[in-house]
């Protein structure tokens, strides 16, 4: 796969079939969409997925905003998915300005050739998000395109989206997200050195902070499996799912630093796998967030976790 990323400069010399949209969380209304570009490049065309960087919500936003989806997790989403462009086109003022039908004459079909496009019924692009899927529809014999607008898909009666996932994230509700998306809600990232406070209980546990950008569910204790990734590789844990619990928050009987983590406990494991790379997904909350009255109460507690997961997992 190709990226081409901070350039508004490119041309693409092959026709091809564009996806347009934001694919924050790579839902169940996402993989519809690339389904149907994948239909496209059986047809002959090279397939190519445009998105913006950053989102327009972070752009605008006066906050921090957290993605489902970080960057590096949506370029390795698209590999795997066989796309062979991927877009991430600056976002910035001039960038949000751009008139809808420029978008469409000068973006799709002048820089990426597109002569196909595939889009979501809400799709949005130009200033103030005024282009819509009527103008795609509208421009396709002009500028000599088709388009395949990709209708909602429905869960429990609601349309999936991501505002959809990111309610249940952030509830912890992780079964409904799993639904969702198809498969566990996962952070990753660098293994690194804790507070060691697990192995001196005798319940070593492996550290990860989370990018800045992630969204993480609510605090508390969930039920999970990881993913070790070796940077040698060859390692015997390489690539093999390993049941585990896992703690989101900030640690608060142990510390009162207001830095959100992700602690682990991987069962019947005693590597040293400090500084290699580590999926968590999270399965299912078990409990939230507690301050306990001294470090036996915690201990004790880290024990009744540690039980009901070996139990939750058949161990």
């Amino acid at each position: 796969m190709r990226i081409i990323e901070n350039t508004t400069k490119f041309h693409i010399e092959e026709p091809t079939a564009v996806a347009i949209g934001k694919f924050d969380g790579f839902h169940m209304g996402h993989q519809k969409l690339l389904r149907q570009l994948r239909e496209q490049k059986d047809q002959g065309l090279l397939s190519a997925v445009f998105t913006f960087v950053p989102s327009p919500a972070a752009f605008f936003s006066s906050e921090p905003v957290r993605d489902l989806s970080t960057v590096a997790e949506k370029r390795r989403i698209f590999e795997q998915s066989g796309v062979d462009y991927l877009i991430e086109f600056p976002f910035f003022r001039e960038t949000a300005d751009m008139d809808p039908e420029t978008f469409i004459r000068d973006v799709l079909v002048g820089m990426m050739n597109a002569k196909c496009v595939v889009a979501g019924e809400d799709v949005s692009y130009g200033k103030g998000g005024a282009g819509d899927c009527a103008l795609l529809q509208k421009k396709a014999e002009t500028y000599g395109y088709q388009v395949f607008i990709i209708d909602k898909v429905l869960y429990g009666g609601r349309e999936v989206s991501s505002t959809y996932v990111r309610e249940a994230v952030k509830e912890g509700n992780m079964g409904l997200v799993t639904a969702l998306l198809g498969t566990p809600y996962y952070v990753g990232g660098e293994i690194v050195h804790g507070k060691q406070l697990g192995r001196t209980l005798g319940m070593p546990t492996v550290n990860l902070l989370p990018p800045k950008e992630k969204l993480l569910p609510s605090k508390g204790v969930y039920y999970s499996y990881v993913y070790l990734h070796s940077r040698s590789g060859g390692r015997p844990y390489d690539g093999v799912q390993l049941p585990s619990i896992t703690n989101i928050g900030t640690k608060p009987t142990v510390n009162n630093i207001d830095q959100m983590g992700v602690e682990t406990y991987l069962y019947d494991f005693n590597a040293d796998v400090y500084g290699e790379n580590i999926e968590v997904y999270l399965l299912e909350h078990k409990r939230p967030e507690m301050r306990f009255g001294s470090v036996e109460e915690l201990k004790a507690q880290m024990r009744e976790d540690i039980a009901a997961g070996r139990n939750y997992h058949g161990l």
